[in-house]
């Protein structure tokens, strides 16, 4: 097969009439013309045409080139080439393969280097599903806006399950997949929930399937082999889906190939690209369980070890402590202690009653300086008339009576005289 790679597509040449001459050769670029113009029928110009796509090449530059035969059609069934330019091939929802079958939209066109026509496509949807993809995305959107693909419902694995649940068909490589790796790995008890995988009423089969072993297990596997988007189309199904997001244990989902994404994997709790990888993951392993146990005896052992050496430094070293020579030392270091701090307090409130004592004599002499009773011991006497003291003797008159009292002791006199001017 012949592949034409372009950058852009080839622009269109207004075709003109070529005389053709009796036993007049043409040139090749002359047919090619014609061609071209026969070929820009209107029934040849943006047309739908259905068939199923063979030798598919996905340029790096973008554009995708193919061919299309009859679908079915054997090694006689009739086949046009196709070249889809990047421009038009980004607007794809899917990443078209060998075997599938497509419609698309486009026109023919000559290539006139290598003299050959094409169908050019502006664009393309897969072949006899068209509806049930438009109704896929819209119970994408419908389950999506209820909450069921929400990352935040996603549920762990159990660590250790005891019952492993598997919603699959009876007959077929699947259950005989999951069964050997389980048994393998971690070996535990299966409970197989049997349904139809596909046909027109599979979905309501899988649905009551996940609800009737939902509660007899730790973990559910649905699962199927691989197929074409109407086998998966059961798993797409809001019933299949509800069911998932209701399971009140969690759900690992492992339908179809690797690429194949239906909406029962987007609400399960994990997915999984095969069977056998579901079962991998929902039971652990028993080799790597024991590498982890021989880690762990391993790394207890040295740790009973250590704790024993500490115990050992801490009695020897509660034995060191508790030997009477060390209490005699420590005694006697205390007593030292107590014998330091009694002196030291000794001297310090000696000293402190001492200056004490030297502040109270200078208050004594400074109080005794200004008392009355040193005045009247330096020869001075008080002079008192009906308990008052004089103070001038103009309080005098003669005859008056007065008590005088002297530093050490009174005496009463009477008065003659009283000058005033301080003369006797």
């Amino acid at each position: 097969m012949d592949w034409f790679y372009r950058t852009d597509p080839p622009e269109a040449q207004e075709p003109s009439e070529i005389p053709v001459l009796p036993d007049t050769p043409l040139t090749v670029g002359e047919v090619s013309v014609i061609i071209e113009r026969l070929l820009d029928d209107r029934q040849l110009q943006d047309i739908k045409v259905q068939g199923e796509v063979t030798n598919y090449k996905h340029h790096s530059r973008g554009h995708r080139y193919f061919s299309l035969s009859e679908k079915g059609g054997g090694s006689t069934a009739a086949v046009i080439k196709c070249v889809m330019w990047r421009s038009d091939a980004e607007r794809l929802s899917f990443e078209p393969e060998d075997g599938m079958e497509v419609v698309i939209t486009g026109s023919v066109r000559v290539y006139p280097p290598h003299g050959s026509y094409q169908l050019q496509v502006k664009t393309m949807t897969r072949g006899g599903a068209g509806e049930k993809y438009l109704l896929v995305e819209k119970w994408k959107m419908e389950l999506a806006a209820e909450g069921w693909f929400a990352t935040e419902r996603k549920r762990p694995l159990p660590l250790f399950p005891m019952r492993v649940g598997v919603v699959t068909s009876e007959t077929g490589a699947v259950i005989h997949d999951i069964r050997t790796v389980i048994a393998r790995r971690y070996p535990v008890e299966i409970v197989i929930s049997p349904t139809a995988v596909q046909g027109e009423d599979a979905h309501k089969d899988i649905a009551r399937a996940i609800e009737r072993v939902a509660g007899h297990v730790d973990v559910v596997i649905v699962a199927r082999g691989g197929g074409s988007f109407e086998d998966l189309f059961p798993f797409n199904h809001p019933d299949v889906v509800r069911a998932i997001a209701a399971c009140p244990v969690p759900v690992v989902s492992a339908i179809g190939h690797e690429v194949d994404v239906t909406l029962a994997d987007l609400a399960a709790d994990m997915r999984a690209p095969t069977p056998s990888a579901a079962a991998e993951l929902v039971v652990p392993d028993r080799k790597d369980l024991r590498l982890a146990l021989r880690d762990l005896r391993c790394q207890l052992g040295g740790a009973l070890l250590a704790r024993i050496s500490r115990a050992q430094d801490e009695i020897a070293a509660l034995r060191d402590r508790l030997r009477p020579q060390r209490f005699c030392r420590k005694i006697g270091e205390k007593r030292q202690a107590t014998a330091d701090l009694s002196d030291r307090l000794e001297r310090s409130y000696s000293t402190r009653i001492e200056r004490d004592r030297l502040m109270l004599a200078e208050m004594k002499t400074a109080l005794d300086g200004r008392s009355p009773h040193a005045v009247l011991a330096r020869g001075y006497c008080v002079a008192e008339k009906d308990g008052i003291v004089v103070r001038s003797t103009d309080a005098l008159r003669e005859d008056d009576r007065l008590n005088l009292r002297f530093y050490d002791g009174r005496s009463r006199v009477m008065v003659e005289r009283v000058d005033h001017d301080g003369n006797l």
